[in-house]
């Protein structure tokens, strides 16, 4: 890589949007475990140094895993020229409220089943998505990838707001998926 001018004032300008948005955190590659392990580790010890409340830092921590884990097991690998990818994932926090927010890549046969998912969860009441949970710990059954199908329910019951999700076309058979959560700052009632 050559140091060239333009692309120096390209970064140096997604830097203060980045920083203008509040995000703390950017990553892309590959989602292993030991990568899980160490931006979950990352975000408990920025959080513990905020003095952030602790139902607060477990609704965080819990969203977190659970997305990164799903990324890990979901993503549709694809190779670039250095390496192998599977996504990426920004955590930030502005106006007391703390979001990620993550991209991969996806089959274009798999967004059927996935925004009827979100959408299902996105239009349950706290008590449906409660029972929802319960059903599948009960009759449940481990897809392919080690699955549940608990992700989604999971990170409905630990957010704020809904799921907010799009779908943008890589080429005739992969989008990127994209999908966005939000946790408050502030203890719920």
């Amino acid at each position: 890589m050559e140091l060239d001018i333009n692309f120096m004032h390209n970064i140096l300008a997604l830097y203060d949007e980045l920083i203008d948005n509040g995000i703390s955190v950017v990553y892309i590659g590959k989602f292993t475990h030991k990568v899980v392990k160490l931006f979950t580790e990352l975000n408990e010890e920025e959080m513990e140094q905020c003095c952030e409340q602790k139902t607060i830092k477990r609704r965080v921590h819990h969203s977190l895993v659970e997305i990164l884990q799903n990324m890990q097991k979901h993503s549709t690998e694809f190779q670039t020229e250095f390496s192998l990818v599977n996504g990426f994932f920004m955590i930030g926090k502005k106006d007391g409220i703390y979001y990620i927010l993550t991209a991969n890549k996806v089959g274009k046969h798999d967004i059927m089943r996935l925004t009827q998912a979100l959408e299902a969860v996105n239009n349950a009441t706290k008590e449906e998505l409660d029972a929802m949970y319960k059903k599948q710990l009960r009759d449940g059954t481990l897809s392919e990838k080690g699955g549940a199908g608990l992700g989604l329910i999971e990170l409905a019951r630990k957010t704020d707001g809904n799921l907010e999700y799009m779908f943008l076309p890589v080429d005739q058979t992969t989008d990127y998926f994209i999908l966005k959560v939000e946790i408050s700052g502030k203890e719920r009632e």
